[in-house]
């Protein structure tokens, strides 16, 4: 199959099956609904015959078209020796969903997964096997929306299921390298590139890093079977492991080799970028535990997005299993079973986020671990990219360099002042990104009235010497209790060094 994908790519956008496209046809609530895995208002809207509705009713709604309807849209004789489709009676049915997804320029480009899979939804993976092959979900659009896209010349991505990372790492990288312990998963990442109209990638079977042996990256990026489970760890039911989830190891264990053995696949200066679970383990703080991880010669940025209680958790993947539908009975001793492998692991909670992992040589490291659970403005790719290089500056700056650099307050920082109604003056001010991140802080009227003046026209210190002046302050005190804050508010990103600082 995807011998003469590119004339089906030329039939499927000669009648606009594209993102677009399709919102036109099914309107904003269908297009919604669809991607909740939601088919019944697509099923509706597309109740007039037409090439798009037949193309969406054949590839997004599993549903069966004539034979000859199909062959007005479609190189049928082609479709069918490739196995896009299989005949059935008078009519041809798909054999894999493929998703229109608009790439980050505007590109029109197709995810090709299971039947039935092409999101998580509300039905996960319910009735496949345990080789099924998911699309595009809330999980890969985070990861491709994080991932830092300098041209780089080699990038792996491990673990690449329907082959999204592969498709947008191919637009940047020179040679892209996906890797899968899944065959099927291989096969559909061939299919989801071919049919994008993107290079080949360099596929190649096997588990975390087994398959590149001693060689190293530029950019390492994985969207890795994380789920912590019984199934995982080999003490579920047998044939109740789901290999795009359920990663072979107990715990956390997975996340934690994948991000300990990256160190030594990345080259100098590049970066490994992970979705994770990480357990949150009685008596431990989470923090340190994932400062453990970091490899060493590499600056690390930790966030946490989210965190479950163990009952949310079990639940949040028992439904997507689609065991909430089966046996009562049954369903509550799989319940039980996850809860016995959180007790069993003193575990309470799960948190969620993201890693990233820059290969930086430096003797000490920048290892950043924070909770970040509020609203971000993706692409965050520069903003992460923006952060490390910061890092760099800031480990090369001590108090007197900083007071002697020049800075720029960031685009897009407001001003908030917080007090009570008629009072003079603010309790507090905050600054706030309305980009990126979206960080907010407190600062005072010595922070306040130095980030306002930043234009890059002055020193650091010349400015902190005119507040001084100003405000009636020692400026030799004022110098030296200042450049902390100074620091803290480079770090987050509200201010930036002048161009050569």
């Amino acid at each position: 199959m995807p011998d003469r994908a590119d004339r089906l790519r030329d039939a499927l956008l000669a009648v606009d099956f594209t993102a677009d496209g399709l919102l036109e046809l099914l309107g904003a609530p269908a297009y919604a609904a669809l991607a909740r895995s939601e088919t019944v208002p697509a099923l509706r809207a597309t109740r007039a015959d037409g090439p798009l509705a037949t193309l969406v009713r054949l590839f997004l709604l599993q549903r069966p078209v004539p034979r000859e309807r199909a062959r007005t849209v479609l190189p049928l004789d082609e479709a069918l020796a490739d196995g896009w489709v299989v005949e059935d009676g008078d009519a041809v049915r798909a054999t894999v969903d493929v998703r229109p997804y608009g790439g980050p320029e505007g590109q029109d480009w197709f995810i090709v997964s299971d039947l039935g899979c092409a999101v998580g939804g509300a039905a996960g993976a319910s009735g496949h096997g345990e080789g099924v092959v998911l699309g595009v979900g809330g999980a890969s659009t985070t990861l491709a929306g994080i991932t830092v896209r300098t041209p780089v010349a080699s990038a792996l991505d491990l673990g690449t299921g329907s082959g999204i990372q592969a498709l947008h790492a191919a637009q940047h990288a020179t040679r892209v390298t996906a890797t899968d312990l899944n065959p099927r998963a291989l096969e559909f990442a061939r299919l989801t590139l071919a049919l994008s109209g993107a290079p080949e990638a360099d596929l190649r079977t096997g588990s975390l890093y087994e398959p590149v042996a001693s060689e190293t990256y530029d950019l390492i990026v994985s969207n890795p079977p994380f789920v912590i489970s019984p199934l995982a760890s080999g003490t579920g039911e047998p044939g109740t492991r789901l290999t795009y989830r359920d990663g072979g190891m107990g715990g956390d264990d997975l996340c934690r080799s994948l991000v300990q053995q990256a160190g030594e696949r990345l080259n100098e200066g590049g970066f490994a970028q992970f979705l994770a679970n990480w357990q949150h383990v009685e008596g431990e703080d989470w923090q340190e535990r994932l400062r453990s991880w970091v490899p060493r010669g590499c600056d690390a940025w930790i966030v946490q997005r989210e965190v479950q209680d163990v009952t949310q958790y079990a639940e949040l993947w028992l439904r997507d299993a689609g065991d909430h539908r089966d046996d009562p009975e049954r369903y509550a001793a799989r319940y039980a079973a996850w809860l016995d492998e959180f007790e069993a692991r003193r575990t309470r909670a799960i948190g969620f986020g993201w890693i990233t992992l820059r290969k930086s040589g430096a003797q000490e490291p920048s290892v950043v671990v924070e909770e970040w659970p509020h609203p971000v403005e993706q692409p965050l790719g520069e903003a992460v990219r923006a952060h490390f290089a910061r890092q760099d500056y800031l480990r090369t700056r001590d108090d007197a360099a900083l007071l002697g650099d020049h800075f720029v307050l960031a685009p897009e920082v407001m001003q908030e002042q917080v007090g009570l109604p008629g009072a003079e003056d603010p309790e507090h001010v905050v600054l706030r990104q309305n980009r990126g991140m979206r960080r907010a802080t407190k600062v005072d009227a010595v922070g306040a009235g130095f980030a306002g003046v930043c234009d890059g026209t002055l020193s650091a210190g010349r400015i902190l010497d005119a507040i001084a002046q100003l405000m009636g302050e020692d400026p030799v005190m004022l110098r030296d209790r200042t450049p902390q804050a100074i620091r803290l508010l480079v770090e987050e990103g509200f201010l930036e060094p002048a161009q050569g600082a």
